[in-house]
């Protein structure tokens, strides 16, 4: 069946890039209502979906867009949350461009919307089931999708800094993985990269205590690691986020090398734009079981994220 939350859930911080104020409120939605944005700071406010076609190109996080002009920053994370948690339903009301963005992963609105609650509707749950291999490249980086009863992600990376190195993953995002593995892994850069991004005014928000900001073989992050390979797990939940703009839970394994938000937003669009290569499919109690926010409960989130709360 779908889901939404009990109640609604608010959460308050700054935007990483504009470094302004950021407020975010999780509001119950009915069955069919999918995820929503809305730019409640607007008058009137503008709503837009949280689908792959309302995605407009930008390198440095996910960008949405509601085809005339109105735009809403950095939406990776709580939308990796959402669908971490198997909520399907929700509103989701930002009082400005850009979502807070908290401690640079996913936990914080994971623990808001598990104290919130999760409410089962009586609807039906559909899935996207891939039927054939999609790829997109660009370089040396590529991502795919190829068939699979559940969704799994893999992904590699290859960094310079001995800090990152090269760092390699796959899981299997059934029963609570996202949540154990990957919610509480922040978003990471180079301190060169800083330096550069704030010269030309963005990342005015980051600090090292909402990113893993790395030197060489130094973490100049306080407290260091919260994984060995933090970094590819974060790759792994920005991939989650993005991949739920599908609209629906993925049955698919995705295969990330180097890839990043734009390039899954580019693979989302060769799916959808091959209509042999995938198919609606309704859930069945089996199927709902391996989706990945089935059964989900706070012991599932790491310890390492509530201790961060």
């Amino acid at each position: 069946m779908q889901a939404t939350l009990k109640k609604m859930v608010s959460f308050g911080g700054v935007g990483l890039h504009s470094g302004a104020p950021a407020r975010l409120e999780i509001h119950p939605a009915p069955a069919g209502h999918g995820i929503v944005f809305r730019r409640g700071d607007l008058t009137p406010a503008v709503d837009i979906p949280a689908r792959w076609d309302h995605v407009a190109p930008s390198k440095l996080c996910t960008l949405m867009h509601d085809g005339r002009g109105t735009t809403l920053s950095t939406v990776e994370h709580v939308m990796a949350a959402l669908a971490g948690t198997g909520i399907h339903n929700a509103l989701v009301i930002v009082d400005g461009p850009e979502v807070p963005i908290l401690d640079g992963s996913a936990a914080p609105f994971v623990r808001g919307i598990l104290r919130a609650g999760i409410a089962m509707q009586t609807a039906p749950l559909r899935a996207i089931r891939v039927l054939r291999p999609v790829e997109v490249r660009e370089g040396e980086a590529f991502a795919r999708l190829t068939p699979a009863d559940h969704l799994e992600i893999e992904f590699q990376i290859d960094f310079a800094d001995a800090a990152i190195g090269h760092q390699e993953k796959r899981l299997d995002m059934a029963n609570g993985a996202f949540l154990r593995e990957l919610a509480d892994s922040r978003t990471f850069c180079r301190q060169a990269d800083v330096d550069a991004m704030r010269r030309n005014g963005l990342a005015l928000g980051g600090t090292y205590l909402n990113a893993v900001v790395v030197d060489g073989a130094q973490v100049l992050s306080p407290g260091g690691l919260r994984h060995a390979d933090e970094a590819v797990r974060h790759k792994m939940l920005d991939a989650m986020g993005d991949l739920a703009l599908a609209g629906a839970p993925l049955l698919a394994r995705y295969t990330g090398h180097r890839a990043g938000h734009a390039m899954t937003n580019r693979l989302l669009r060769a799916l959808f734009a091959d209509p042999a290569a995938w198919r609606w499919e309704t859930c069945s109690p089996a199927l709902e079981d391996r989706l990945p926010g089935a059964g989900v409960a706070a012991y599932d989130l790491a310890a390492t994220a509530w201790a961060a709360a």
